[in-house]
């Protein structure tokens, strides 16, 4: 009986080993998976969890490193960098001798964080019923790039900063292609093309969601002229109240509509409450992959904050979010490129004031921005050419991020306004080869102290464009391109649109 007892403790303890074995094993964050790009010529940054204490050995390609799991379970380690190739494996193991990790088909190149709302967020397969991508399915057809990886993020909210997601890389092909940011396929799709090196997309976005859920809230709080979001915030919330209410007697005015054989009423979108709650995006589809090393940022948001009232913010909000996210993911300046919204109906709503701020936020750092004035559509928020967006946003990023020579990126960006008379004479950057228009130069308005903006009249003048009004004998202010559709049409030679603007 005493060695049977003994035998069973000694049964049990082995048992209890065996289960702190188990415990021990290691865990990668899902952005660390197959198929996974990591960022080439720089530090790249492995964590994980295991037990506290436990010694965490990291080996890829030629490299091996090892960190120790903090009292929260926590380790952290950061390889050399490495030049461009692949495939290759990483290794994951604890010193305790339990389960260990093993990623497989590991390139190494550029990785690419594409965000922001629908036009971002807009497939290669398109929005059912809504809008399509130009030559959608010949493109979905002929998406298998084998050094192109694609890691598309779940719409998530959250209180606080998540330390994970759900998502992980895949190959690039038609099947995975399809139900990802065209944009984002097409920008990684030429900078894998040109640049020659393995690229890595990241889609974290969420269609009609304003740029404040994206920014964190320490991004908000240090900028007191940044309170009026929760201003928005707070008469959001109100208008919830009646929801339910609402929806329902919406659906009952579609029954009666459909019962009657009419077409069914127009009636107000009604987006999910989460996703505008300040913040709410950035902890659960940002905080995560700030500790991943990247190349850059593609962005394309605006049109959720073009309400009259909430877009005089945008001047703020928008260089806020650069900032914020520059500051989580500490790669210093890293570049930020970005989509001017494009041009599209809307005449209860101030898309001028939006792409104004974004052109305005160009002095920000390391930023670069494509104008698509040109590409848009009256009638439909989502432009099918997003082919044209992409080619912007990559010629961009070979001129500037990549150093290609010789290449005009940006079409005419004003600088400053003269006034000769009863003219004004306008002065643009990015227009060295002259201007140009399809017909007349239209989509120009001036004032005088007023501040009453009426249509003008303009002729281009080589690489300046002079502009007068009738009824305007001093003008004092200039804009172009302000309305939501307009039919602004001034280029530089390179063939790339001019910005919206306002001297005001």
């Amino acid at each position: 009986m005493k060695f049977s007892a003994k035998l069973c403790g000694a049964v049990a303890a082995f048992a209890f080993i065996a289960a702190g074995v188990t415990r021990a094993e290691i865990k990668l964050p899902h952005l660390l998976s197959d198929h996974a790009v990591l960022q080439r010529d720089t530090p790249i940054h492995i964590w994980g969890w295991a037990d506290p204490g436990e010694t965490v050995t990291v080996h890829v390609h030629e490299q091996t490193r090892t960190a120790t799991a903090d009292d929260l379970g926590k380790w952290s380690l950061w390889l050399m960098p490495e030049k461009a190739g692949g495939p290759y494996t990483l290794t994951a193991t604890g010193r305790s001798g339990g389960a260990g990790v093993t990623l497989s088909d590991l390139l190494v190149g550029d990785v690419w964080l594409a965000s922001g709302q629908s036009n971002m967020e807009m497939p290669l397969n398109g929005f059912p019923g809504s809008a399509v991508i130009k030559n959608g399915l010949e493109e979905i057809a002929h998406a298998a790039l084998p050094t192109v990886r694609l890691l598309r993020l779940e719409h998530t909210t959250s209180e606080f900063p998540m330390d994970d997601i759900s998502a992980t890389w895949t190959e690039c092909n038609p099947q995975t292609a399809a139900d990802f940011s065209a944009v984002a396929y097409f920008f990684g799709r030429e900078i894998n093309e040109k640049e020659k090196v393995p690229v890595g997309l990241i889609d974290t976005t969420w269609g009609g969601t304003p740029v404040e859920s994206w920014i964190s809230l320490m991004g908000i709080s240090s900028d007191a002229g940044l309170m009026p979001v929760f201003r928005s915030r707070a008469l959001f919330a109100q208008n919830l109240a009646d929801d339910e209410a609402i929806r329902a007697k919406e659906k009952r005015e579609r029954d009666a509509a459909e019962a009657a054989h009419q077409p069914p009423p127009e009636q107000h979108w009604h987006p999910n409450p989460a996703s505008w709650e300040p913040a709410a995006l950035y902890n659960a589809m940002i905080a995560p992959a700030t500790r991943y090393t990247i190349k850059g940022v593609i962005w394309y948001q605006g049109e959720t904050n073009s309400d009259p009232e909430r877009a005089p913010l945008y001047v703020k909000e928008f260089p806020a979010l650069i900032a914020d996210w520059r500051r989580a993911w500490g790669q210093g300046d890293f570049p930020f490129l970005y989509v001017q919204i494009s041009n599209f109906y809307s005449p209860n709503e101030d898309w001028g004031t939006i792409r104004d701020a974004q052109r305005r936020a160009l002095a920000v750092t390391h930023t670069a921005m494509a104008v698509t004035l040109d590409v848009g559509t009256k009638d439909n928020v989502h432009p099918p050419d997003k082919q044209t967006v992409a080619a912007r946003l990559a010629l961009a990023a070979r001129a500037t991020v990549y150093g290609e020579r010789g290449m005009e990126y940006s079409g005419p960006l004003f600088r400053e306004a003269t006034v000769e008379g009863s003219f004004m004479r306008l002065w643009f950057d990015h227009a060295a080869s002259g201007l140009t228009s399809d017909s007349a130069p239209a989509g120009f308005e001036i004032a005088g102290g007023d501040g009453k903006f009426v249509p003008a009249t303009a002729k281009i003048d080589g690489s300046t464009v002079v502009v007068q009004a009738v009824g305007v004998a001093n003008p004092k202010y200039v804009r172009y391109g302000w309305a939501g559709w307009t039919d602004a049409n001034l280029f530089n030679k390179e063939k790339l649109p001019a910005s919206t603007f306002t001297s005001k």
